[in-house]
């Protein structure tokens, strides 16, 4: 049986660069300089192995490129290689000058197993500045024949060729020789379109200050319009110093994202990092331009000729992940970046409410607080959307509305912030509404008996709701909503009433992990109000609660968490479900390398030391569950009727009028079948 912690397993694959110390117009040298670091990768478990431009003669040797007796000890040395990457694992990628059609070719050398797979010439030679390769090499597009015998092995010839895994789902590689990525219209471009999930690039472009960055950034840009995973080696130390110095660089990047940099100016200088192509395909299907870039380019693409091979990776062994799964999707960990992405919230809700008030033409909000949150981010930035048309805060009417739960640390958090931003604050105590409706219905509660059911609750979130719009109605003021992306993912709302219900919701794009991130970045700026810093602080201490149950003897109050689950690990869930598609199998297998037991010690600095905790498979299993009980069987019907509100981040808002559409009546079994099999393996019972 497949070890469940094996990357491979949940379409992953691990790849690895290399930039060896070059040994000039030394091919044999070389060779042996690429075994040994193909040995490494193979003891990694890697799929492939790169290697920078001509590496196996070295780039910087200028005229020696027309030497017959060197052209033929390259291609003995290909041989060599070729030899020994029988017994190995990843697929090899080195540079190679190649003679074919009377011409000679900077070419990529792509093998496997004893096998040449094929032979990739480079398309644009650059012949500018400090380079010269038309003194040398043919392009691609002047070869004439489409295979080509070489190092012993006749292999498919040409710069349209693909290589697909036959046994790893989404893995196919495409490839492409420095100059080409920056060319106009690179051959990734057309490479991606025809099922390239990964694109190397063997390079031998040279170092200069700041070229570092410019080279790491393109390629992280061409992963991103490839829409897949773009790895990346240049020459480094050993080549020729005549006029030109090396650096090595090796760099990954997937959806635009930059996953690892190798070290520079090493000799020997290897990253190792995966790849997740099933995330790769997944974005892909989703994106109607891919598909239409397809049909742009289908002529073109015509011509691609599809090369398989079989990969045969240990899927019984553990094979946990090297690259770090981040714990909160939605929160970066990058201190700056995190700062960033809150201003860009904070401003895409305040331009959200902004245009809704201007529009409507109305002048007046009315909010209800609870000192939580939710109603608290909803509150800061109504107030910045009033400062920003110019109307007073004194027209933001928030209400405080009491219930039987409320706890007087939340109701003075709420009088407090309404006080530091300078709102006008009422308070309305709903539980005499409430227990006339009780009494009025023949709820047992009416009669003394602490019956504390879904009625119960509902009756308070009603009311509430009823005095908002009757007020707003009164005053001629818009219902600002409070209810979050989390919320609205696990129905924890009550239908037509409640955080379910307003005129506008400014939070409708924000998962509650974000929210808590958004609220700290006011306090810690003072983007709400400089005076408000301290009740928000208090706010971000305080248990998420709906405060709709009294306190039990012990006095602990009603957790939202303990029933949902905890909000760090449904909005992980969250994410993958919405933004990628995934099935609970590599939920479960992200979740383990992000929170597991065994996942990395190092939180980002941002996130308090009571929140810096791990959770056992049984635990995450536990709450995946949940999540697709409710997520997939339960809640659709809710968020099918939702008030507009402003998406904010890449998994969507869940409005059915955008984003996210499905049946309110669908079945969540096939996920929860899944899950099941899942325990089953694992042994861990529901």
């Amino acid at each position: 049986m497949t070890a469940f912690r094996n990357l491979y397993r949940h379409g992953f694959v691990r790849v690895a660069a290399f930039a060896p110390e070059v040994a000039p117009a030394d091919p044999q040298a070389n060779a042996a300089a690429h075994i040994a670091h193909a040995r490494k990768a193979d003891g990694e478990y890697a799929a492939l192995a790169l290697f920078p431009e001509l590496s196996l003669t070295g780039y910087a040797i200028d005229d020696l490129h027309h030497q017959a007796t060197l052209l033929g000890a390259a291609e003995d040395a290909a041989a060599a290689l070729i030899a020994a990457s029988k017994d190995l694992m990843p697929v090899i990628v080195a540079g190679c000058p190649v003679r074919a059609d009377g011409q000679l070719f900077n070419c990529a050398l792509v093998i496997h197993r004893g096998r040449l797979l094929g032979v990739v010439p480079k398309t644009y030679l650059p012949n500018y500045r400090e380079f010269y390769e038309k003194r040398w090499f043919a392009s691609a597009n002047g070869a004439i024949s489409d295979t080509v015998r070489f190092a012993g092995q006749e292999a498919p010839f040409g710069a349209g060729l693909v290589f697909e895994a036959s046994d790893m789902a989404g893995f196919v590689l495409g490839v492409e020789i420095c100059e080409d990525l920056w060319a106009v219209h690179p051959p990734s471009l057309d490479a991606a379109l025809a099922g390239a999930s990964v694109i190397v690039n063997l390079s031998a472009s040279n170092a200069l200050i700041g070229k570092a960055r410019e080279r790491s950034e393109l390629a992280r840009v061409q992963s991103a319009k490839t829409m897949g995973a773009y790895l990346f080696a240049a020459s480094g130390p050993g080549e020729s110093t005549t006029d030109l110095a090396w650096d090595g660089q090796l760099c990954a990047h997937e959806l635009g994202r930059t996953l690892a940099e190798g070290p520079r100016f090493e000799p020997g200088a290897s990253l190792i990092t995966e790849f997740d192509v099933e995330r790769i395909a997944q974005d892909r299907l989703r994106f109607s331009t891919f598909r239409d870039g397809i049909a742009a380019r289908a002529g073109a693409l015509k011509a691609f000729r599809r090369i398989g091979f079989e990969l045969a990776p240990p899927l019984k062994a553990e094979l946990p992940l090297s690259r770090k799964i981040a714990r909160f999707p939605f929160v970066p960990s990058d201190p700056q970046r995190l700062d960033e992405d809150c201003y860009e919230a904070w401003s895409i809700q305040v331009e959200g409410l902004a245009k809704r008030l201007k529009s409507t033409g109305l002048k007046r909000a009315v909010i209800g607080i609870s000192g939580g949150l939710d109603s608290t981010q909803a509150l800061i930035v109504t107030a910045r959307a009033f400062d920003r048309l110019g109307l007073s805060r004194k027209d933001i009417i928030a209400l405080t509305l009491p219930g039987f739960a409320t706890s007087r640390q939340t109701r003075e958090q709420a009088i407090a912030l309404a006080e530091a931003l300078k709102v006008t604050h009422r308070e309305i105590d709903i539980r005499p509404a409430a227990e006339r409706m009780l009494a009025d219905i023949g709820h047992p509660y009416a009669s003394g008996a602490k019956q504390y059911d879904v009625t119960f609750e509902n009756v308070q979130a009603g009311l509430r709701t009823d005095y908002l719009f009757r007020i707003a109605n009164h005053k001629g003021g818009l219902v600002i909503g409070t209810g979050d992306l989390s919320e609205a993912a696990l129905g924890w709302c009550t239908y037509g009433v409640g955080d379910h219900m307003s005129h506008y919701n400014v939070n409708a794009g924000l998962p509650k992990t974000l929210i808590q991130h958004l609220i700290a970045w006011a306090a810690r700026t003072g983007a709400a109000d400089a005076k408000a810093g301290p009740v928000l602080n208090r706010i971000l201490a305080t248990e998420i609660s709906p405060e709709l149950i009294p306190a039990g003897s012990d006095g602990a109050m009603q957790s939202t968490q303990a029933i949902i689950g905890p909000y760090a690990l449904q909005d992980f869930t969250l994410h993958y479900v919405v933004r990628y598609g995934f099935g609970p199998e590599k939920i479960a297998f992200l979740a383990d390398a992000a929170w597991g037991q065994g996942a990395d010690a190092d939180w980002p600095d941002h996130v308090p030391e009571a929140d810096r905790r791990s959770y056992e498979m049984r635990e995450i299993l536990r709450w995946l569950e949940v999540f697709l009980n409710r997520f997939f069987g339960q809640s659709q019907f809710k968020r099918s009727a939702v008030p507009n509100g402003p998406k904010l981040t890449s998994a969507g808002a869940l409005s059915p009028r955008g984003d996210w559409r499905m049946p309110s009546d669908s079945s969540a079994r096939v996920w929860l079948e899944a899950l099941k099999t899942l325990r089953n393996e694992l042994g861990i019972s529901g």
